[in-house]
């Protein structure tokens, strides 16, 4: 398998009838802003640097922009959050990211999402997660240079969690996530981070310097740590 692959399989999935009717339906119906374009309205595979040593790992797309786009955290305000913390961090080529072909690229970070198709409400079931679950899986094992996995919010941190758990890497306990929370699984540190919805940035619950000292520590461990066995 594949990094190329695993990515077709992931467009060509149909497994969650009610994401899929969702998701099909808002290509169709559009926003206005963006009603001359024309959606992707498939699931959204992840996006970056195939030898990364730090995971992205997000909740979902968004219906207005990965779901229109078809790149993750691409066309609309989370992606301008992250974007931006990448390029600070050197991990992006650019503080922006508006569509598929507009040239961004990625070095040694790579960013995927737990539930692959934009849900209604911004909220997918545990049955879908767990639906989609071994994509994350083999995003972890096609990317075999990963030491720190960053997780956007609860469900990210749930998801990559339940992931590493069914490669054989587990943890005592369940450790519970919080913004700036930090625990090592087998070989990999995950580090907790708000997600950088507009829930939580437009409120100030989540603000930039919260986010860059999140991927400064990413970048702090990816150097001390080795390559995963």
């Amino acid at each position: 398998m594949t990094l190329d692959r695993h990515n077709a399989e992931i467009l060509g999935c149909r497994a969650c009838p009610r994401l899929v009717t969702w998701r099909e339906l808002v290509a169709k119906e559009k926003r206005a802003a963006f009603r001359d374009e024309t959606y992707c309205g498939k699931p959204v595979p992840g996006f970056g640097d195939p030898r990364a040593r730090i995971l992205v790992c997000g909740l979902a797309p968004a219906a207005h922009g990965a779901n229109r786009t078809g790149r993750v955290f691409t066309g609309d305000r989370s992606g301008e959050w992250l974007y931006r913390a990448l390029h600070k961090a050197k991990l992006s080529s650019s503080k922006a990211s508006l569509h598929l072909h507009d040239g961004l690229t990625l070095r040694d970070c790579y960013v995927t999402v737990a539930v692959r198709c934009a849900p209604p409400a911004n909220k997918p079931t545990l049955e879908e997660l767990a639906r989609c679950l071994p994509f994350l899986q083999t995003d972890l094992q096609l990317l075999p240079r990963v030491r720190v996995i960053v997780c956007l919010g609860a469900f990210a941190w749930d998801g990559i969690l339940r992931a590493l758990s069914a490669l054989g890497h587990r943890c005592e306990g369940r450790p519970k996530f919080a913004h700036g929370a930090e625990v090592r699984v087998g070989p990999y540190t995950l580090l907790g981070c708000y997600h950088v919805s507009q829930q939580n940035t437009f409120t100030g619950r989540l603000t930039e310097p919260m986010i860059d000292g999140v991927f400064s520590r990413a970048l702090e461990i990816a150097r001390q740590r080795a390559e995963p066995t």
